[in-house]
Order: structure tokens, then C-alpha cells, then sequence
């Protein structure tokens, strides 16, 4: 039980009738319940598993049953990794929005999604076998190794669980859908049948991004997560022109690409130069030939890139054969001035512009490298092109055989596999494509109706992805994955997109059930087709999906649609709402909307929320490597996941970048959980001693106290504040605006200032106003933070109300006739005077307990708070508060120039200015201070002065101290008698006795006897204040002892007490 400061309940003349009366009300029973004070860890548990006994998601969806669908989409999650940090903010934030729109009144369908598939699972497995390439799968057995996969598929899924389950989230982990399995394989074939029929699914030789360690190309979206800072060594070499002395100077980043060049390129329209330079005759372009040759060269000709077109050279590395068109100069408007030497050469087997750049011009092919990367002729043959050592091999090459102009150290961002992290290389390679720049146009108008949160990352970021968007490179040559469902005729060539395991079976070859087998290589391998053409065989090809398919195909394939569920899938697309981190921009978010507007017409989310990175509290990137991993787990145990994801919120907005730091959660739990916790302690203890029934409190609003209309009001304005903040879903505007009700109006001021209310004998209709009012808004309290905090608005709520689940109420509505403007600038103003007060009493060193003579306050606020004045002076221990309307009897007021404001538009007269402020009298400065203009002449004009022009500096004239903001003033008689200081010593001496009590774990209605020994004045003022020390101690009696040996110091008096419970 938490003890607040110990006072007489009015009506009781002495401690003996106080002590009966709580003896008398103690044993009454008991209405609210304490707060469970076990560990934190063990108080979430309980109330995690009474929810499992509830199932308490199917109730809160059973509970709106027939309500209007919200529908939310969770994205699959690899649960074959341990889950982080960043997972718990991600689902914080899915999870809130949930609860919210069910509290709201909605049906909030939502299960976990695993994503099982691909690389990510398929490298595990390599690892854990000890697999370096392909061919050592192959060894394996595909059968084998896919069973290992399949196996890799959920290694985690206890721990992603138990995450779930400890921060509260709502979900339901017992029947996620899973990607690999028949059915929703089932709809993936059915999705790419239909975009077959509208003739979108192609075959085509491009250069493509490809990992030689995972023997697969990479989508765009998957290269935009996997760049790293590399430091390269750039090369320009001289390519000699046949049958003359000149060369033409070639830059390039990749060396290694220099044994596949067939030709170089110019651009048309820039300005080249012929120079001779160190003897040598050299051809560059003039914007680019001082940084390339310094400036000691001679210009001997000067041209446009198009009259070099056609010239020939001599092959730079004669290493590879090369048949056909080749070794000459071509002409692209791709090859920039921005760096290098305005002429770059072209490998079509290692650039997509190469590669356009000679089918234009029908220049050879040349490929001397192999799928695994490693080259397949010449000196080299069999290294690794992306090996560092290689890069100094071939420069050294260059160098010996006359052939290397400069070599230039570079660092650049260079893509790199997002699984094994191995260097891509841009390699020319068959795959298949889904056309999605057919639907470009329609795809971003699809985006321009998705509300974004943050906007920007819509309308910037994710809109600039689609303008630049390249056909969907869909086929992965793994093992692992989604199979590609394209059969192709052996005999006559044909391409066949089966849709369904129906359509299989019907076309089946084979004598075999479709729907006995599990669809993944290598057993639809096996399958062959007859050509509906020729009635050939076909054959299916090897390609698996990519990932970002099986993900993007959840909105459909979830349902088994359309081969089930069509209903069930009306009425839950397209989705109102998803989250998920910033990455997922080029990833989930992009293969969403591509598929569903393809198929559907139209986005399949209607708003997403885009969290940025979790980084530990230094800025820096959590990694293993680093050590800065916060174990959630861990987390979640110490703190507790109420604190956790409140933390999370109030830390920074959700889509800027979040510096997990434990000792934020320090920070959360004093300003928050504590002031609320200790709200509900002080209201159930004071309840159960009255032995309150709350329906029995039922004051209308209208006979309520003034300070109750102001919390009904400050509470009806944070409803409508919260709700408005929610639906924009700005999480962090929602827990500060509730962070600071709770602690500031709630518990700091309410409650604070109403305990004489609570600790009344008689309980008369002010004492049931103030129980109710606590009540209405603690209860308010929790459902407006349930979303966020399940667990302590769970057993706050449901002390309070006995009830079965605050997650079952509705989310509170605002009351717009309680909402007082008058009231609440009212109140606020004296909180404001008051925090000034206190603000001026540390100024000057004079603590809260020390008694003050006097307060001035300016007058211009008497009619609005005067009756407020007992307020003011209980809260900063003054005897009097004084109104006056004239300030400068306690104050030196200084005006100076505002010269941001005044400097540009006074000029030369500021100086005169500045001196015509020093005469002001006093009528003007009060205009000023309080917000008027005045009119002064200068040099003989008027010039209207406004208070923005000029700053107002006060100091106090001695015996006073003034503490302001703005142009509000608060000042303090600071001279005290010794009647004072007594007092003040009177006072200190209680709080260190309430503090012992404390500390002595003494019961509320104990009595005690205080012994003490002490100087003179001491003595005195324990004499002087003996009535009032005895009644806010609850002592019998006090008595100077010998026999005393807690030592304290009483405002630099030393004293020593002992204190015995009676």
C-alpha cells in the first residue's frame, strides 16, 4: 500500500476519534483491489495466461461480431531467425492500431504470416550442412535438400511466439498461413495464370543483378537492401586506335571486366579533344581532360562524340576469341561527362546499357565468365571475378604490359547479396519477367491513394521507386521456392502457365494424384504436360519464385482464393491498414500493389504506417559483429512490455529513426507508469476505507466542484485529442498527450489537490463528486491506453470495474458540453503562477516548507482567479496573496531594442531609439509588458512601438524576488521573521517524521510517541507548532529524550528523533 502524506480527516478533534474511525472503516470489505506487486514479468504472465483461458482475441472479434470490417494485413516474418528489438516496435505499432479500431466498434480479423521460402532459409541450410556451392547441393540430392529447408522453415518460432505473446500483441500465431504450403503455392500459380492471360509473363536475356555464391539473379528490390561501402581501385587505360598512334582514354570501376570488352562508347553531343600529353596523343572529352591529364597537354583536334563513331582499336587483352562485329567506337546518350574520361567501355555480358548499346549496333557477345562467377578462359581462368587479389592481379598486368594510364582509389556503394552479403555481379543471364511497366501508370495512381505515414515516404521515396520502375524479374535458379508453374513443349517450343492443381491434373502426363504431392521440387519436376499445340510433352521449367512474390501474394493467397474462402476474401480486401519498417518500401509495400493492381485494379492497402531503424543509443546499427543486440526477450522480463512499448512510442515518431535506450524506460516509469499506478493506489485505498460502492456516487455533473469540471474538461479534451491523433496514426502524439494528463493534471494536480476531499469523515456529496470523478476518468484512462498498454490497463480497469476485459469496452467518446475553456484557463493560469512561484522560491534557496509572508500577483488576474486565492496559497506556503496593478514598486523593469526586429527598420536611428527606451515612464512599460503599443518621437516622427521591437528585462528590488515568462509575473516577499522560520522548521520536522514512519513500515492509522533532542530554536518552534506537529504525525505525544539516534538536519538545525508506535 503506497502511504501519501498523513493528515487529519476534518471533523475529528483529536487523534483517538481519527484512529476509531479507520478502525471502524478498515475492516469494511474491501471493493478494490491492490495492485499486484510481484515482479512485473510475473503480474504480465498472470494476465497473459487468464487471456489464453478468455482466448481473448476471439472474444474481442466474437465481442463485434456483426460490426463493419477493419482490415489488417501482417506481413510474413522469416521464423527461421531469432526475433530483435525492431520486431517488438513493429508489432507494437500493428498491434496498437488493432485494438484501437476494435474498441472503435470494428471486426479485426489478424493472424501472423510466416514466410518460408527462398535464400534466407536456403543459406541456413548450406551453412549448417556445410555447402559452398550449387554442385554440392546437387550431390545432396534436391530432394534431400529441400527436406532440410522445409525442416529450417520455423527454428524460431517458440521465440517469435513467446515475443508475441509477452508484449500482448493480439494475434493469431496457432493458424498463420505459411507460403509453403500447396494451397497457398495453389494461388501463386493462379495469380501468374492471370497475368499470363493478359499477356505480362515473358522470357528475355537481360543483364541482370546475380549473386555467383548463391547461383541466383536478384531483383531490383532486393538490391536496393544489400548495398555496401566498398573501396575499389578505378582504372583509365589507353585503347589504341588500328593503325595510328592515338588512344582513346577509357575509365572503368571494374577491371575484371576489361577481358569481355567488345567496344567503347562516346556520347554524341559532348565535346572531345585530341591532345598530345607526355608524348602520347590522347582522345577525352574537353570538360573532363584537365582533371584526367592535368594541364600540361596540347589540344590538336577538337569534335562531337558522333564524328568518332565507327573509328576502330586495337583489342586491349587478347585473351578471348571474338567473332563478328567488334572494336569500335559507338555513341549513347548514357555515357556522362560526370566522371572518368567521357568515354566508357562496354562488356555486354556485364552491363544492361552495354548490352543495349551493342543489339543496337550489332557488336559480338562475349561471355568469359561462368554462372559461378569465376572466369572460364585466359590467364585467370578459374578465380573468383569479384576477388580482391584479382583486381591488383589484372593492374599489375595492365602496368607491365604498357597498358595502364592511372589507377584511381575510389570508395562507392556497391550492391551485395542481402543474405550471404557476397558482392553482385551484373551478369547476362536468361530469366523469366512479369511486365509491370504494362501497369506503370496504373500502379502509381494506385499509390497516389494510399495515405502514407509518414507522407513523404509515399509521395517521395516509394513514388520515385515506381517512376523508375523495370520489369519484375520473378525466376530465381534455386532449389528452395514457390515452383515457377511454366511448362514448355520439348517439341514445338510452347509455353503453358498452369493456374491450379485441377488444370495440372487434367493436362497431367503422368499417372499420378496432383493432390497427393507436395508442390516443390523436386517432385513437380517430374510432372510433363501434353502441348495443348502439338500435343508434344512438356517439360516444367527448373525456376523457382521469387520471395517478394510468396509476400506480395498474401492478401489473396492467405485464403486460398480463389479457390476457397471468396467471401471471406471479399470482405477483407483490400486491407485498411499495415506497417512495417522503411526497408519494406522496395520490398512487401512494392510487391503489394503491384500484384493487386494487376490482378484486382487497385492497391491492397489503403493506409501503412513506415517505422524507421531501432539503433542501439549511440545511432549506431545493431549487429552481432558490434555486440549492441538488445535481446527482446531480456527486455521484455526486466521491464515488463507495457513499459517497453510505451517506451518505444514516447522515444521519438515511429518513422524517424528510434535510439533504443534502456534508460528511456527508467525515464517512462517515473513520468508515467508511477504517477498512474499511484493515482489508482491512492484512489482504491482511500475507496476501501470509506467503503465506497461507485454506484452510490453518481453526482450529475452540474452539482460537482469547480476543480472536478476542470478534470472532466481537461479529460474530454484529451479523449478528443487522442482519437484524433490515432486515426492520423501518430502514435507518439498519442502517448504525449496522455503522458502529460496523467502526470501533470491527473495525479500532480487533481489528486494532489483534493486529498482534505478524500480524507473528509462524512461522506457528503463532495466526497462522492471527487470518488466519481477519479473513478470516470481512471477508467477513461484505460481504455484510451489499452492498445498500447494491455496489461496495467487490464488490471487497472478491471479493479475498478470488475469487469471481464477492458479490450471488450468501446473506446471512450468525447463529451464536448463537459469541454470549459473559462474553467481551464483559469486553473491553468494559477498552475502556471504557482510553477513561477516555485520557480522563484529555488531562485532564492527558500524551500516549499518554509511559511512566506507574501505573494504579488498582477492585478489584471484578480477578477478571473480571485476566488482561487486559499489555492494558491496552501500550494506555495504563503500567508497572504496581494493583487497590484503597478508592478514597479517591486521590480526594475529595463527595456532594451529587439534588434532582429527593430535593426533593419530603424537603421541609423536605432542608437536614438535605444535612448528614448531608457525614458519611458511607468504607464508605458506596463502597456508594453502587457502586450500594447505605445507611439515615441524620433526625431520629431511618431513612431508606433510594438512590443515585439523591444525586450523586456526585470530584476527584483531587494527583499523580493520576481520569476516570469512572457507576461506573466509572480513575485515574492522573501524577507522572514523568526515566526517564519519556525514555522518552517515545524514543518520540515513533519515531512522527516512522515518519512520515518515510512521507512519504519508503519500502518496509516499508527499512533506513535516522537522523542527528540535539539538546539534552542528547534525547541522552540517543536513548542510553538506542538498542535500542528501531532496532528499531521498522528504523534500522542512528543518528548524531549536523551535516548534518540536518528540524526537529521532540520534547514541547518541539527536534531536527533526517535519515534515508537503506540
Amino acid at each position: 500500500m503506497i502511504v501519501h502524506k498523513l493528515r487529519w480527516y476534518h471533523g475529528f478533534n483529536s487523534p483517538l476519534s481519527l484512529w476509531t474511525f479507520f478502525v471502524e472503516r478498515i475492516d469494511k470489505m474491501k471493493n478494490f483491489k491492490e495492485l499486484d506487486k510481484r515482479d512485473v514479468n510475473i503480474v504480465e504472465n498472470s494476465i497473459l495466461e487468464e487471456w489464453k483461458k478468455q482466448d481473448i482475441l476471439n472474444l474481442t472479434i466474437k465481442n463485434r461480431e456483426n460490426c463493419e470490417n477493419w482490415v489488417f494485413y501482417d506481413g510474413p516474418i522469416y521464423a527461421n531467425a531469432k526475433p530483435g528489438i525492431h520486431h517488438v516496435l513493429a508489432k507494437t505499432i500493428k498491434d496498437t492500431f488493432c485494438k484501437y479500431k476494435t474498441m472503435k466498434g470494428y471486426k479485426v480479423l489478424r493472424k501472423i504470416g510466416l514466410d518460408t521460402h527462398g535464400l534466407p532459409i536456403e543459406v541456413n541450410v548450406e551453412k549448417k550442412l556445410g555447402f559452398k556451392t550449387k554442385a554440392d547441393i546437387e550431390a545432396f540430392g534436391i530432394e534431400n535438400f529441400c527436406k532440410e529447408c522445409n525442416k529450417a522453415t520455423a527454428l524460431n518460432i517458440d521465440d517469435v511466439n513467446l515475443v508475441t505473446d509477452m508484449m500482448g500483441q493480439f494475434i493469431d500465431c496457432k493458424t498463420p498461413y505459411v507460403t509453403c504450403s500447396n494451397e497457398y503455392i495453389e494461388t501463386e500459380w493462379w495469380l501468374l495464370k492471370e497475368m499470363d492471360k493478359k499477356g505480362l509473363i515473358y522470357h528475355g536475356d537481360k543483364v541482370l543483378p546475380y549473386c555467383p555464391r548463391c547461383g541466383t539473379e536478384l531483383s531490383a528490390n532486393e538490391v536496393s537492401q544489400g548495398y555496401q561501402q566498398d573501396s575499389v581501385n578505378t582504372v583509365i587505360v589507353p585503347f589504341k586506335r588500328e593503325n595510328s598512334d592515338e588512344y582513346f582514354l577509357v575509365w572503368t570501376t571494374t577491371p575484371w571486366t576489361l577481358m569481355a570488352n567488345v567496344a567503347i562508347c562516346v556520347n554524341p553531343d559532348l565535346t572531345y579533344l585530341k591532345v598530345e600529353s607526355m608524348g602520347y596523343k590522347f582522345i577525352v572529352a574537353e570538360s573532363l581532360a584537365n582533371k584526367v591529364l592535368g594541364e600540361e597537354y596540347t589540344v590538336l583536334e577538337k569534335c562531337k562524340g558522333k564524328d568518332l563513331v565507327g573509328i576502330k582499336y586495337e583489342q586491349l587483352m587478347p585473351f578471348v576469341n571474338v567473332e563478328g562485329k567488334a572494336f569500335e567506337v559507338l555513341a549513347d546518350s548514357y555515357v556522362t561527362a560526370e566522371d572518368g574520361t567521357g568515354i566508357v567501355h562496354i562488356a555486354p555480358a556485364f552491363g544492361e546499357d552495354d548490352n543495349r548499346v551493342c543489339r543496337l549496333n550489332n557488336i559480338a557477345f562475349i561471355n568469359p565468365v561462368g554462372k559461378d562467377g569465376c572466369y572460364t578462359e585466359g590467364p585467370w581462368k578459374g578465380t573468383l571475378v569479384t576477388d580482391k587479389d584479382l583486381e591488383i592481379t589484372i593492374i599489375k598486368w595492365l602496368k607491365e604490359n604498357d597498358k595502364l594510364f592511372k589507377k584511381i582509389k575510389i570508395t562507392h556503394d556497391y550492391p551485395h547479396c542481402w543474405r550471404c552479403k557476397q558482392p553482385l555481379i551484373y551478369y547476362a543471364k536468361p530469366a523469366w519477367y512479369i511486365k509491370t511497366t504494362e501497369y506503370k501508370d496504373k500502379i502509381i495512381e494506385a499509390n497516389k491513394k494510399v495515405n502514407w505515414y509518414p507522407e513523404y515516404v509515399g509521395t517521395k521515396r516509394f513514388n520515385n521507386w515506381l517512376e523508375n520502375m523495370v520489369d519484375w524479374g520473378i525466376s530465381r535458379n534455386r532449389y528452395w521456392g514457390c515452383p515457377m508453374p511454366i511448362w514448355i513443349c520439348e517439341k514445338c517450343g510452347n509455353k503453358h502457365v498452369i493456374g491450379s492443381r485441377t488444370e495440372l491434373q487434367d493436362m497431367l502426363i503422368e499417372d499420378i494424384d496432383v493432390n497427393n504431392i507436395e508442390l516443390h521440387r523436386p517432385y513437380v519436376d517430374e510432372l510433363h504436360i501434353k502441348c495443348p499445340k502439338c500435343n508434344g510433352k512438356m517439360e516444367r521449367i527448373k525456376d523457382v519464385l521469387d520471395v517478394w512474390f510468396d509476400s506480395g501474394a498474401m492478401p489473396y493467397a492467405q485464403f486460398h482464393y480463389p479457390f476457397e474462402n471468396k467471401e471471406l476474401f471479399s470482405s477483407q480486401f483490400p486491407a485498411d491498414f499495415i506497417a512495417e519498417g522503411v526497408d519494406q518500401t522496395r520490398g512487401w509495400f512494392n510487391s503489394l500493389i503491384c500484384i493487386s493492381t494487376i490482378i484486382s485494379g487497385e492497391s491492397s492497402f489503403k493506409n501503412v504506417v513506415v517505422n524507421d531503424m531501432v539503433l542501439d543509443p549511440n545511432g549506431k546499427k545493431m549487429s552481432k559483429s558490434v555486440g549492441n543486440i538488445v535481446d527482446p526477450i531480456k527486455e521484455l522480463t526486466k521491464y515488463g512490455a507495457d513499459e517497453v512499448r510505451w517506451y518505444m512510442l514516447t522515444a521519438s515518431p515511429v518513422w524517424t529513426p528510434l535510439k533504443y535506450d534502456s534508460n528511456g524506460l527508467k525515464e517512462v516509469h517515473s513520468k508515467f507508469f508511477n504517477p498512474l499506478k499511484n493515482t489508482y493506489s491512492f484512489f482504491q485505498m482511500y475507496a476501501n476505507v470509506d467503503g465506497i460502492d461507485i454506484n452510490d456516487c453518481d453526482i450529475p455533473y452540474e452539482n460537482r466542484e469547480e476543480i472536478d469540471k476542470w478534470l472532466l474538461s481537461k479529460y474530454n479534451k484529451l479523449i478528443k485529442n487522442v482519437t484524433t491523433s490515432y486515426d492520423k496514426y501518430d502514435l507518439n502524439e498519442v502517448v504525449k498527450y496522455i503522458t502529460t494528463f496523467v502526470s501533470e493534471d491527473l495525479s500532480n494536480w487533481y489528486i494532489r489537490r483534493n486529498r482534505n476531499r478524500f480524507w473528509g469523515s462524512e461522506l457528503n456529496n463532495s466526497k462522492k463528486a471527487v470518488y466519481m470523478t477519479t473513478y470516470e476518468v481512471l477508467t477513461g484512462i484505460c481504455k484510451i491506453c489499452a492498445p498500447i498498454i494491455p496489461y496495467i490497463t487490464e488490471e487497472i480497469y478491471k479493479d475498478l470495474t470488475g469487469k471481464e476485459s477492458v479490450h471488450l469496452a468501446d473506446f471512450p467518446l468525447v463529451n464536448e458540453s463537459y469541454i470549459n475553456e473559462e474553467i481551464e484557463t483559469k486553473m491553468d493560469l494559477v498552475r502556471d503562477l504557482i510553477s513561477l512561484g516555485r520557480n522563484a522560491r529555488e531562485d532564492v534557496k527558500i524551500k516549499v516548507r518554509q511559511p512566506i509572508s507574501e505573494v504579488i500577483i498582477d492585478g489584471k488576474n484578480e477578477n478571473l482567479i480571485s476566488d482561487l486565492v486559499p489555492l494558491i496559497e496552501e500550494e506555495l506556503n504563503v500567508k497572504k496573496v496581494t493583487f497590484v496593478s503597478d508592478l514597479s514598486n517591486y521590480m526594475n523593469f529595463e527595456v532594451k531594442p529587439n534588434f532582429k526586429v527593430c535593426g533593419k527598420l530603424l537603421g541609423s536611428n536605432i542608437k536614438v531609439f535605444q535612448e528614448k527606451l531608457t525614458n519611458l515612464t511607468d504607464d508605458e512599460i506596463n502597456s508594453l509588458e502587457n502586450g500594447k503599443n505605445i507611439t515615441i518621437k524620433i526625431n520629431s516622427e511618431e513612431l508606433v512601438v510594438t512590443p515585439d521591437m523591444v525586450e523586456l528585462r526585470v530584476s527584483s528590488k531587494d527583499g523580493f524576488n520576481a520569476s516570469h515568462e512572457g507576461n506573466l509575473f509572480i513575485i515574492l516577499n522573501t524577507k522572514l521573521d523568526d515566526k517564519l522560520i519556525e514555522e518552517g522548521i515545524a514543518r520540515e520536522l513533519v515531512s522527516k517524521v512522515q518519512n520515518l514512519r515510512k521507512e519504519s513500515n508503519f500502518n496509516i492509522i499508527d499512533r506513535i510517541n516522537l522523542y527528540y533532542q535539539s538546539d534552542e530554536l528547534v525547541e522552540q518552534s517543536i513548542n510553538d507548532f506542538e498542535e500542528f506537529i501531532k496532528k499531521e504525525t498522528l504523534a500522542i505525544s512528543i518528548e524531549k529524550s536523551e535516548n534518540v539516534d536518528k540524526e537529521l538536519d532540520l534547514n541547518g538545525h541539527n536534531i536527533k528523533i526517535k519515534i515508537e508506535r503506540r
